[in-house]
């Protein structure tokens, strides 16, 4: 069995800084590819950042320059280093994971979410 679990959500007034964390843990092999999405009311989830096994990173236009994602593949945990925050940045953050299960499954996970709320 695998889980991610994130964590660091919350209200935070524009302008500030909020770092959210997803830790995966379980029958995990291997952890190849990993990302934070976010889904806000009645829009779709987008992908905000993501981070591959080497470390290269890529994000959405909109986060560029502001947000950070890093990774500690020794503790199978990935992180969202968010400045700068807007209104518009407000939504639930989602991690997720590509790996291979102990098992030798090769499949995608993710977690359940994390409220993050920016509002004076």
């Amino acid at each position: 069995q695998v889980q991610l679990v994130e964590s660091g959500g919350g209200l935070v007034q524009p302008g500030g800084s909020l770092r959210l964390s997803c830790a995966a843990s379980g029958s995990i092999s291997s952890i190849s590819n990993m990302g934070w999405y976010r889904q806000a009311p009645g829009q779709q989830r987008e992908l905000v950042a993501a981070i591959t096994g080497g470390g290269s990173t890529n994000y959405a236009d909109s986060v560029k320059g502001r947000f950070t994602i890093s990774r500690d593949n020794a503790k199978n945990t990935v992180y969202l280093q968010m400045d700068s925050l807007k209104p518009e940045d407000t939504a639930v953050y989602y991690c997720n994971a590509d790996l291979t299960t102990t098992w030798g499954a090769r499949t995608k996970y993710g977690g359940q979410g994390t409220q993050v709320t920016v509002s004076s």
